[in-house]
């Protein structure tokens, strides 16, 4: 199996997050690439490859032009604008305000592209976040050539952003971008999102799209981020309604009721007849992850890999969350490995 790396995804590294009344130490740090790539080595995986430059074809497919924009010059227009450091959103169109006009305001366009304030934008993070999409479609375009699998190891993440929103660590939705470019190829998709959190955004850019299935297996958004979107009502809308499924789970899930909620995924995988697959790959449903709340084992990865593997659809991984960084890179390559020897 092959694995896309790019070390530029090292030019998106904040120095903190806001999480619990605090600052801390950011839990989506470059550290979390670097146990990845350890482990991947100790397996005697191939050495990762890079991906060259990405092609912005994709990306302008799942997100807007105008968003894109705000993204490539954010930082210049906040340092422009006499501001120092990281930029952090201090405020957003909420209920009652107006989406509809972007604000000429450095700080009103960027509480405008936000999804909260756990997110920061420094310097490098537009070119991170286009090498981190390259990624996913080096990878796609392996799976597409021929190969049976391959790794995207993306970093940044990429399934909370939206069309138009950063967050969730999030600026380009890398699974969405693959899902895409196999959509664009003829190919009927599916994404399966492992993750904790909800994939917010790949659910939102394909709400209205029976061509792409999204599946998804998380925390009930009732008790976990992104709190409001997840819910197992939430099935698409137009031509797409019915292509989107949820499979919410409370705090302290473990295997077994995990495993069944798989095994629903990928039997509405099968009955969508997807012939190509993008699967999200969290890990940060590990029992010690300390932004998440599931009780799954290192071995139930192995398990996951496998049974994703029965499918018997060529398949993209796109690296997602996963903040136990000790244990990260096991966890990781456990259901590589699970779906390699399956």
């Amino acid at each position: 199996m092959r694995t896309f790396h790019s070390e530029r995804h090292r030019l998106h590294a904040p120095d903190a997050e806001f999480s619990g009344g605090r600052w801390v130490e950011p839990y989506e740090a470059p550290a979390r690439v670097d146990a990845i790539l350890r482990r991947l080595e100790d397996r005697g995986f191939a050495a990762p490859i890079d991906p060259g430059p990405a092609d912005l074809t994709s990306i302008e497919a799942v997100h807007d032009r105008s968003y894109l924009s705000f993204l490539r010059t954010a930082h210049r227009d906040w340092r422009a604008a006499g501001r120092e450091g990281a930029m952090v959103p201090a405020g957003a169109p909420v209920r009652g305000m107006r989406a509809d006009r972007p604000p000429r305001s450095i700080d009103g366009r960027l509480g405008h592209h936000a999804l909260g304030a756990d997110t920061a934008i420094t310097e490098g993070s537009w070119e991170a976040a286009l090498s981190s999409a390259a990624c996913a479609q080096a990878a796609q375009r392996a799976v597409n050539g021929g190969q049976r699998a391959a790794f995207a190891l993306c970093r940044p993440p990429g399934h909370h952003a939206t069309a138009d929103q950063f967050g969730g660590y999030c600026f380009l939705n890398n699974a969405a971008v693959a899902a895409q470019m196999f959509a664009a190829d003829g190919a009927r998709a599916a994404v399966l999102d492992v993750d904790f959190h909800h994939g917010n955004g790949t659910q939102s850019i394909f709400w209205e799209r029976g061509d792409v299935l999204t599946a998804s297996l998380h925390g009930d958004p009732l008790d976990c981020y992104p709190f409001y979107s997840g819910f197992a009502d939430e099935a698409g809308a137009g031509d797409g309604e019915g292509a989107n499924l949820n499979l919410p789970m409370p705090p302290g899930t473990g295997w077994w009721r995990w495993s069944e909620a798989l095994e629903r995924a990928l039997g509405a995988i099968r009955a969508h007849g997807a012939d190509a697959l993008v699967v999200s790959l969290g890990v940060d449903a590990f029992e010690r992850d300390p932004i998440s709340a599931f009780r799954l084992t290192s071995d139930d990865f192995t398990r996951t890999g496998a049974a994703v593997a029965a499918l018997g659809v060529p398949t993209v991984f796109v690296m997602e969350g996963g903040y136990a960084v000790d244990e990260i890179g096991l966890n990781v390559v456990n259901a590589l490995e699970g779906f390699r020897g399956a």
